[in-house]
């Protein structure tokens, strides 16, 4: 048998580490195709001068968009029979990306867990995203539930990872010359710095995006991601192509412009829920909320730990009186931004 029916949850070993295929070289037009699918309009990820003027040799590929290469490497191996993506922890982006850099991807199963149907199980993997010299560019944690091929083989003794609930500030890594010393306020598109913003504050992105087949389709192929869910409309009972979740953390951080505009730089992911699912018709909105802020070394540079959630609903609205995710909320999720003080 020459093609490749991907892994299911029996098929994977705790501890085994897992070479991604295929090597991907970037270039001016994964940026462009980014900005024409998210209303993406950071001005460091816009500009070569803006990002010169910063301290970068040149505007770097979008944080995302290297975190959706990556990812998309290791869906043929981790959740080409995914039923869900659940969540991410332990992030951290540790180089820019450049036109002319070649990504590619290794996972580590750090946890195996099936669940109490029998019929699945979440798989827990370390994923590190590398360049043409092996350097890490980023890194993360996510946990997926994928189907069970053979339910007459046994569990595995079940493997919960301890995983880190949010990254310290001291463990994030800035670019070597990052200074927004010289920051231009008036070109990045507010005013809003560091200071200006509260711990427990929240920001109602306004704008909404209504979400179209052609859309996601364009952007889970152009990510390279082959998770059948997303492309097969035979993989549901309900015959719905399920939207890739990564489409909605750009959507939600393009419109999160309005109101952080100056939040430039996605340096660590702290812990993400995909929360409901989403599909083509449905329309996003996104709001934030404040939950830490940190000084850095760099020159004219402040952090702010900030709360991401995108919804269908009001803003605002999170969990029910029971704890639980309200349906209409798609996306939680919380990250470190870097932002002029």
């Amino acid at each position: 048998m020459k093609t490749n029916p991907g892994r299911f949850f029996e098929d994977y070993r705790l501890g085994e580490t897992i070479v991604h295929a295929v090597p991907r070289t970037v270039s001016g037009g994964e940026r462009a195709m980014y900005h024409a699918l998210y209303p993406a309009r950071h001005a460091l990820y816009s500009s070569d001068k803006f990002a010169r003027a910063c301290g970068l040799q040149q505007s770097p590929l979008d944080d995302l968009a290297a975190f959706h290469i990556v990812f998309g490497k290791t869906v043929p191996d981790i959740s080409l029979n995914a039923v869900a993506n659940l969540g991410y922890a332990e992030g951290r982006w540790l180089r820019q990306v450049y036109p002319g850099d070649t990504l590619r991807a290794e996972s580590t199963v750090i946890g195996l867990k099936e669940n109490s149907s029998g019929t699945s199980g979440v798989v827990y993997v370390r994923t590190k995203g590398l360049n043409q010299d092996d350097d890490e560019v980023l890194e993360y944690v996510r946990w997926v539930m994928v189907k069970k091929r053979d339910l007459t083989v046994p569990p595995p003794a079940a493997v919960v990872p301890q995983l880190a609930p949010v990254v310290v500030p001291e463990a994030l890594v800035f670019p070597k010359r990052l200074d927004f010393s010289r920051y231009d306020f008036a070109l990045a598109g507010e005013r809003h710095r560091w200071a200006d913003y509260e711990v427990g504050e929240t920001i109602d992105h306004v704008d909404g995006v209504t979400i179209e087949e052609a859309d996601h389709m364009q952007a889970t192929r152009l990510w390279q991601n082959t998770s059948k869910v997303h492309f097969d409309v035979t993989q549901r009972p309900d015959g719905r192509r399920l939207v890739y979740g990564g489409h909605i953390i750009s959507l939600a951080r393009s419109l999160s412009f309005n109101g952080l505009a100056n939040a430039q730089m996605i340096v660590a992911l702290n812990a993400g829920a995909h929360a409901n699912p989403c599909f083509a018709g449905d329309t996003v909105r996104a709001w934030s909320e404040v939950l830490g802020k940190a000084e850095t070394p760099m020159p004219g540079v402040g952090a702010l730990r900030l709360r991401l959630v995108a919804t269908k609903g009001p803003a605002f609205a999170l969990r029910g009186e029971d704890g639980k995710y309200l349906p209409q909320v798609l996306l939680d999720l919380d990250y470190w931004a870097l932002i002029p003080l």
